[in-house]
Order: structure tokens, then C-alpha cells, then sequence
């Protein structure tokens, strides 16, 4: 049941009014209305949770959350007036504090006993915001600080506010007052520059700089392609890189090594866990291991980063496939690391990692885990405060 969680900027700064004659109040709205009309044309949208939550001072700010129906969410969208502050910070820590409220009670987390893939509850976060300065009542803040410190029990067991199946997207919006007089450009729409955009790349999403009606449009089409059940992960190479395959499909001798890492090397992508067509529900047999040994002495357990290190090395090998021994698949978003494979065409090839394999051929990159090596480390350490 994929949960979609809108964040909406209403501080006073949304009441600007841009070339299209509405303020960005409005298009907010209106591009929270014509998100759902896209999404309704899938028939796994059956199952969507809409949650809304605002700049509000808590909790004020969560406008409809696990209990409110989709009449609530739409009347509460309706009535949204900008008229507070900036406080992005305090709105991003409700809002992954309002997705985390039942997870220690159902045991999604599995803590202490490994992360299983196929128990996760797929949540996209969608902010719409103008991009102007953090405000609170303190005054203006340069950077973008999320609260560390949570009410929930059992927050101190992840280091990050977020989870590894919570992905945060924003839509800034940079209309401008008067509309221009040079051709709109088509293309891909660029991240924006605001301090949102690194948080988005730490949970596995990303920001969008809108200018145009038009590219508010194509991002949101872009959005809805995103609701997918899956989990973030780190991919790290270890080791040598492996050896340049030519055009003959022969391996070349290799060439000497660089300083420089490629973009490869390292990847924060989604691995897609396929439902289970008959139920609906993801099935899965083998649990990504924790980072820590048991210590049956300890009086509790180290917290873990909301994002595994699965390490992998080039070394080609047979893919290892025990008959009648379970295994898992999953399917790795499109990203450098499945570029570079799919580009040396050697299907009949596995990379491995400890206990773990990457095989892959010329369509997908698949991963079949048994168990892996992890690492602790996040990006998000430089923003958390």
C-alpha cells in the first residue's frame, strides 16, 4: 500500500502571484489535484494513502494523517491559507515522523535481526514549495537543519529520520511574475538549487526547478512514474575494476588503474520489489544482514543507517545457484552501475560480494542476495542537526 505524503509550503511567500494570474498557493493545489487524477489511471492506485501536512507549527501542520479519509484530504487541501513561516526543517520531521508512527508496532523494521526488502511500505514524499530563505521565529537560516531529536520509541534505532523505503521528491516553484517573451525550451527539467535538494538526494529522490505551467506538467507525469515498491540502497565496489571487454566480446588486457573514481563505483539507487502478482504482496526469503556482531552483553542495540552498504567486487565468476535452494531477485533502477554492466555484455557473468552476487544480463540487473557485506556511513550526516 504505497503511502503519498504531501508536504505543502504555506508560508506568507506563497502568496505571490505569478504570470499565470494565481498565486503559488494555488498551483500548489492544483498540482496536488492533477497528481491524483494521473495516479487514478493505474489500477494499483486502489490502494494509495493520501496524507497532507503543511508548514504549520506542530501539530497543527498534519492536515490529514492515518485516520482521516480522502473526502478529509480534500476538503483540508482546499482551505490551505499561506500565511506562517519557512520552517521546512520542523515540517520534513513531522512529516517522516507521521510515516514512522506505526512501524515499531508492526515490525516492519525487523530491528537487530536484519532488513528484509520485502517487508516495506513504500512512501513518497512530495513537498511544493517556493524556494525562498528558512525562516522561524528566530529569523532567516542558511542551511536546512531536521530536528534529531523524536517522541516516537524506537527513533533512537535509526540514525536518519527517514527509512530506507521513504523517498522525499520536491517541486520548487520558480514562476516568474510576468511572463517571458522566449520560447519555452522542452527537455528534462533540472534539480533546483535550494536547500532542499541534497535531503532529496539522500533519501533516493530529487528536486525539480519548475518554471513553466507546462514543466509543473512534466513533473508530475515524472512523479507518478516514481511511486514504486522498492528500498533505497548503497552500492560500493570493492577491489580492482575488471577488465575492458572489446567489441568481440574478448577480455582485453587490462589497462592501468586510475585515481580517479568513477561514477560507478558508488550508487544510492532503488531496488524494485516486485508484489506478488496472485496476492499482491512482495515475498521475499533472505534478509540483508545487519553491520554488528550480537553482543548478547549489550543492553541495546547500536542504531543502523537508514540505507544498507551492499559491496560488491568485479571479479567474474559463475552465477552460484543451489537447486531447490530459495533465492531472491531484485531489480535495480536504472542508474551508472546497470549502464557500465548492461554496456559489456557478458550475461553469462556474476559479480560478487561476501555471500552476495550481482547477476546480469542484457535487459536487467538483477540482484540475488543470500547475504552481504555493510558499511555504516549517509550522506545525510551533513544535514542532520
Amino acid at each position: 500500500m504505497p503511502v503519498l505524503l504531501f508536504l505543502i509550503d504555506t508560508s506568507a511567500s506563497m502568496s505571490q502571484r505569478t504570470y499565470l494570474g494565481t498565486t503559488y498557493l494555488d498551483i500548489a493545489k492544483g498540482a496536488v489535484e492533477i497528481f491524483m487524477k494521473m495516479r487514478a489511471r493505474d489500477p494499483a492506485s486502489r490502494g494509495d494513502r493520501y496524507m497532507l501536512v503543511t508548514f504549520d507549527e506542530a501539530p497543527c501542520g498534519i492536515k490529514a494523517g492515518w485516520k482521516e479519509n480522502h473526502a478529509t484530504f480534500m476538503n483540508e487541501l482546499k482551505n490551505l491559507q499561506a500565511t506562517g513561516l519557512t520552517t521546512l526543517g520542523q515540517a520534513l520531521r513531522a512529516s517522516f515522523d507521521l510515516l514512522n508512527l506505526n512501524r515499531l508496532v508492526s515490525g516492519i523494521d525487523n530491528y537487530g535481526q536484519g532488513r528484509n526488502p520485502f517487508f516495506l511500505e513504500p512512501s513518497v514524499i512530495i513537498t511544493i514549495s517556493d524556494g525562498s530563505k528558512m525562516t522561524n521565529n528566530g529569523g532567516v537560516q542558511e542551511e536546512l537543519h531536521l530536528p534529531l531529536h523524536s517522541p516516537l520509541p524506537g527513533s533512537e534505532l535509526t540514525k536518519e529520520p527517514f527509512r530506507w523505503d521513504q523517498r522525499l521528491f520536491a517541486l520548487v516553484l520558480r514562476l516568474p511574475g510576468a511572463s517571458s517573451l522566449e520560447a519555452e525550451q522542452l527537455g528534462s527539467v533540472p534539480s533546483d538549487e535550494s536547500a532542499v535538494t541534497q535531503m532529496c538526494e539522500v533519501t533516493g529522490g530529487r528536486s525539480y526547478c519548475v518554471r513553466t505551467q507546462r514543466m509543473l506538467n512534466q513533473c508530475l507525469e515524472s512523479l507518478v512514474q516514481k511511486v514504486q515498491s522498492g528500498v533505497v540502497i548503497n552500492f560500493e565496489k570493492t577491489g580492482p575494476d575488471p577488465a575492458p571487454i572489446g567489441e568481440d566480446g574478448i577480455v582485453e588486457s587490462p589497462r592501468a588503474t586510475t585515481l580517479f573514481t568513477q561514477v560507478w563505483h558508488s550508487c544510492h539507487k532503488l531496488i524494485y520489489v516486485r508484489p506478488n502478482p496472485k496476492t499482491g504482496v512482495p515475498v521475499g526469503h533472505w534478509p540483508i544482514p545487519e553491520s554488528f556482531w550480537p553482543d548478547q552483553n549489550s543492553p541495546t542495540l547500536p542504531p543502523r543507517v537508514a540505507h544498507p552498504v551492499v559491496r560488491f567486487s568485479c571479479a567474474d565468476c559463475d552465477p552460484m545457484v543451489i537447486d531447490k535452494l530459495p533465492f531472491d531477485k531484485y531489480e535495480l533502477e536504472p542508474s551508472p552501475l546497470t549502464q557500465y554492466i548492461l554496456e559489456r555484455k557478458s550475461p553469462h557473468a556474476c559479480w560478487q560480494g561476501v555471500e552476495c552476487c550481482l547477476l546480469y544480463n542484457c535487459r536487467a540487473l538483477r540482484i540475488m542476495k543470500a547475504s552481504s557485506h555493510l558499511e555504516e556511513g549517509t550522506k545525510a550526516s551533513r544535514i542532520l542537526k
